[in-house]
């Protein structure tokens, strides 16, 4: 796994830890969004898994329905 990759799940593991529980429980899917992120930069590297992490927080709202949406 590269450096960026590295960087970035350490990124959202602190987001996940310290601001996360600040807000509360909000996120419409399962796996939450920033889990989401995690596991699709493990599995696909830096630019594809923040590209396809960047997909679904866009399509994290009141207005989609939501649901069980795994890293393809």
């Amino acid at each position: 796994m590269s450096v960026a990759a590295r960087g970035a799940q350490s990124l959202i593991r602190f987001y996940q830890r310290r601001i996360s529980p600040l807000f509360g429980p909000r996120c419409i899917y399962v796996p939450t969004c920033s889990e989401y992120a995690y596991q699709a930069v493990e599995k696909y590297g830096f630019a594809r898994g923040c590209l396809l992490s960047v997909r679904r927080i866009l399509r994290c709202h009141p207005l989609h329905a939501g649901g069980y949406d795994p890293v393809p």
